[in-house]
């Protein structure tokens, strides 16, 4: 269950961390985000240090299907709803300013970047297309509205943005961290005030950048309430009617489409972490109707953090803690997210002000709707009774079949058969 990142790419290997040593800036993960943040801190000659617990892009990173597109669904409708035509355009203009960033970088970078056009598209409510189209308008972006696709389903149209991008993720990430100051195996087992302690290595900092995925401290930020996990699922189909652009159903439980080389990406079957859905099976029925000579050459899961308002979460870590930084609750658009929290966040360390920072605060308001359904979730499974619970905060821990892991239904930590830890928040084994 390799995702065609991995298996088409050979990815550079960093040494351990051993010994006493000092950094100005810390950075804690070795994904897309942390990596983004190390290459922009070298830029501006800061002195930092990247510490990834396993191997970099391990984790999340190398199951994205590495879409670059500020369109993250229908959201602009609801930002402009809920937040105002402020924050809705400062989200839009952030989106937009990290795909010309990507295009930027990948002009000297050998990794399958091709620019395409993203749609959202909708089986049955052309009423919600039309009201994202007409919010576009008024945050002053035009908009490609079209009543066909090429998928080989019916739709009532779709909302498209032109002028954005697909990329292999891995091969521009091995080329951007080459040279970087990453150490590999160098797992933070406990963090204090300006130290971080590894297995084997005393880190001193001023500053530290969490680009964990999940955040790992619970003390601060309340980003257990804040955000849950949703899994999600892709096969790679060879012999599939080739599509030109990328596409997503508007509905959560929808389809996404996107092409790489010879092959056919067709994602979904998502579901809550800990909860059941439609996984592989979903995929793989939909591929027996629609490409029925099709074969599936790769399939693969990944996990996005879910914040309670659609948009994430980049800046200080909390209010009490100022000299720590988060990046998290990515909503399924990690690609653009996390250029944007490296922007933001290296823009922050070096002093400079960021016109797009107000828009994701982490400390702002928590009074949403998904908070309670986050709450009581937590309380449902800390009092369900089984002696398989999660070392994050003890919530019972159920049997994903698909994948042959124990997942946390709480804050999505996964652990194999044998207890080990495959997803975080948690940050050691599970074991009976």
């Amino acid at each position: 269950m390799n995702s065609v990142w991995t298996e088409t790419v050979s990815m550079p290997h960093f040494e351990t961390l051993e010994g006493e040593v000092k950094t100005d800036v810390l950075i804690i993960g070795g994904g897309i985000t942390g990596i983004l943040c190390a290459y922009f801190l070298k830029e501006r000659g800061v002195d930092y240090l990247l510490a990834e617990g396993r191997t970099i892009c391990s984790g999340i990173t190398k199951n994205t299907t590495a879409k670059i597109t500020a369109q993250h669904g229908l959201i602009y409708a609801n930002l402009l709803k809920k937040a105002g035509l402020e924050k809705a355009r400062m989200y839009l203009d952030a989106n937009r300013r990290a795909v010309d960033k990507y295009f930027s970088l990948c002009q000297s970078i050998d990794c399958d970047f091709e620019e395409r056009t993203n749609f959202v598209y909708s089986l049955n409510d052309r009423k919600k297309l039309e009201q994202e189209a007409d919010a576009l308008e008024k945050i002053g972006f035009d908009a490609l509205f079209r009543d066909t696709t090429d998928l080989p389903f019916s739709t009532v149209g779709a909302v498209g943005f032109a002028h954005q991008a697909q990329f292999h993720p891995l091969k521009f990430l091995a080329r951007l961290a080459s040279g970087l100051n990453i150490y590999e195996h160098t797992f933070v087992t406990r963090l204090s005030e300006n130290v971080a302690l590894t297995e084997k290595a005393r880190i001193t900092f001023q500053r530290v950048i969490f680009a964990t995925h999940f955040p790992i401290d619970n003390k601060h930020g309340l980003y257990f309430l804040k955000m849950y996990q949703h899994r999600s699922y892709v096969i790679a189909l060879e012999k599939a009617a080739p599509i030109k652009d990328m596409y997503v159903d508007e509905d959560k439980k929808g389809m996404s489409f996107r092409g790489y080389g010879n092959l056919l990406l067709v994602g979904g079957g998502s579901h809550r972490t800990g909860k059941r859905g439609g996984d592989w099976q979903e995929l793989r029925a939909y591929a027996r109707k629609y490409y029925p000579q099709a074969k599936e050459r790769y399939c693969w899961a990944t996990q996005d953090c879910m914040p309670l308002d659609n948009v994430p979460y980049i800046g200080l870590y909390s209010k009490s803690m100022p000299q720590c930084y988060v990046a998290t609750g990515y909503h399924k658009w990690g690609m653009t997210s996390a250029m944007v929290a490296a922007m933001i966040l290296t823009d922050r360390i070096v002093g400079k002000e960021n016109p797009y920072e107000a828009v994701f605060c982490p400390s702002r308001s928590m009074f949403k709707p998904q908070l309670l359904v986050n709450g009581g979730e937590a309380v449902v499974n800390l009092l369900t009774p089984t002696t398989k619970r999660c070392p994050h905060l003890g919530c019972a821990l159920k049997w994903n079949a698909a994948e042959r892991s124990w997942d946390c239904p709480c804050h999505g930590s996964r652990f194999d058969a044998d207890g080990g830890l495959i997803d975080n928040p948690a940050n050691g084994d599970w074991k009976q």
